[in-house]
């Protein structure tokens, strides 16, 4: 039997009134935000299961936009975040999908174009009191949830591209809670996705960066 911690039963602090609708949806948009880093132009978000059937009644869209606003759950901007959005420029569109059936009932696919241009795809899934995970980046199936410090490494499936990342954050004391790598084919594009208990700093991320192998680097942190 899994450990449920009473964390688990009350949820988080949050606008209501759904720990998985409201609060699950603001905390996925809002690590996908992180990633970005930086302010979103537009996104389309794809609703699937549940999260299609009741979005409106459970504020499901709201807490997404909001999320993507950087708002966290506990905001109350997220009630207001169709007007801030306007304000601000975000354009926005929700689509619901019938193609449900190999999904997590509160999914939402996340399209998402920053202010500068960069694109990305995102999937997310709420699971209940305020937790939740990402299963895809740009199509390839990964886990993260975004509890801890994070570093998520775009790079080509290369030998030796992982140790080099492994040895530039020992050498800036950083201690690595979990690592996992996840890849489409061998010799193809894959994500490493580095947690960690203290924060990673940018001259890390600098330095892991000279690898000609990786593509991308998103800094994502915890809180």
């Amino acid at each position: 039997m899994a450990f449920i911690s009473v964390f688990d039963v009350i949820g988080p602090n949050m606008v209501g009134p759904s720990s998985s609708h409201t609060a699950g949806a603001a905390s996925i948009a809002l690590l996908a935000k992180k990633m970005i880093g930086e302010d979103i132009a537009r996104v389309k978000f794809t609703l699937y299961g549940s999260f299609a059937k009741t979005y409106r009644g459970h504020g499901t869209d709201r807490a997404l936009v909001g999320g993507m606003l950087g708002f966290e759950t506990d905001d109350i901007r997220i009630r207001d975040s169709f007007g801030i959005a306007k304000e601000k420029g975000l354009v926005f569109e929700f689509v619901c999908s019938n193609n449900d059936e190999d999904v997590h009932p509160n999914t939402v696919d996340m399209e998402i174009v920053s202010v500068s241009g960069r694109y990305l795809v995102v999937r997310g899934e709420s699971l209940g009191g305020g937790k939740v995970r990402l299963t895809r980046i740009n199509g390839v199936k990964v886990h993260f949830t975004g509890e801890y410090h994070a570093l998520i490494i775009m790079q080509r499936d290369y030998p030796g591209v992982v140790a080099g990342i492994t040895s530039v954050l020992s050498n800036y004391n950083v201690n690595i809670a979990y690592l996992r790598v996840f890849r489409e084919e061998k010799g193809g594009l894959a994500y490493t996705i580095v947690e960690s208990d203290e924060e990673i700093t940018e001259l890390a991320v600098s330095e892991i960066k000279k690898n000609t192998a990786i593509k991308d680097i998103m800094l994502v942190k915890r809180g």
